[in-house]
């Protein structure tokens, strides 16, 4: 018989800006990681830390498209503040919740190939995207009880670091591991209807249409096409939902309905 696969989590938002807030959701976590059998990967970014530490260095943060705008200046002071203060505080919160995490960055061990992110009308900067990888570090930590958290920032052929999206890094993780599940927990439950009820469940086309009708708008497209593209690029389920209401997550690893999930297809 194979081994269950993993549960890959994505964490971003107010929970990483105030850790002793998100308290509830750390217990989430730690009963997630009982839930799976201790198969749970955690991956974050951190945006408004490296906004604010770019303020104090008198950088400007820029974005485009969603993507942040990652100069040569601004690398090494994105990998410090993603890679180290913000990938502690969460290895620091899990350790308090009873769990025995292990921080890493997408380019440890082969993790993740990671690569100068084309595609783009205009030029990102020193922006990563995963093409391929290899999961032998994460099932070893995995297999011994050790739950990986992963910052976005991956390394290219010659060793230097690149900043990748952190919903891209998540869904690039999801299908190097063939994750079961990925979770997108944001500040919001999940896509609603035009009715103003939540979705179960939906199709990459179904979030395109629910754009173009304009049910899902503003700050939700993102969001939503996030959760669709990492669904298409993962080839696993991909929910959204609320890190407010971590109870959902305890759901999903259990099986059960929670948020809404954009299926493959």
């Amino acid at each position: 018989m194979s081994e269950p696969r993993p549960m890959v989590v994505k964490i971003g938002g107010a929970a990483l800006d105030d850790a002793a807030r998100a308290s509830e959701l750390w217990r989430a976590l730690a009963e997630t990681h009982a839930a799976t059998g201790g198969r749970l990967i955690v991956v974050h970014g951190g945006g408004r830390a490296v906004d604010e530490h770019l303020a104090r260095l008198g950088m400007v943060s820029e974005r485009r498209e969603g993507i942040r705008i990652t100069p040569r200046e601004q690398i090494d002071e994105i990998v410090g503040v993603l890679a180290g203060r913000v990938n502690k505080a969460v290895v620091g919160a899990l350790h308090a919740a009873g769990v025995p995490a292990v921080g890493l960055c997408l380019g440890d061990g082969g993790i993740s190939r990671t690569a100068r992110a084309t595609g783009y009308s205009f030029d990102p900067g020193f922006v990563g995207e995963i093409r391929g990888g290899d999961p032998r570090l994460l099932t070893l930590l995995i297999g011994a009880g050790f739950p990986p958290v992963v910052s976005s920032i991956g390394l290219d052929e010659q060793g230097r670091p690149l900043n990748v999206n952190a919903d891209d890094a998540a869904a690039g993780l999801a299908r190097i591991v063939g994750a079961s599940r990925l979770v997108l927990m944001t500040d919001v439950p999940g896509i609603l209807g035009a009715d103003r009820r939540l979705i179960a469940r939906l199709t990459p086309r179904e979030v395109e249409g629910l754009i173009d009708r304009g049910v899902v708008s503003g700050g939700m497209i993102p969001k939503a096409r996030a959760a669709a593209r990492a669904a298409e690029a993962s080839g696993s389920p991909c929910t959204i939902c609320s890190w407010n209401a971590p109870g959902d997550l305890i759901r999903l690893a259990r099986g059960e309905p929670a948020g809404t999930s954009v299926v493959p297809g």
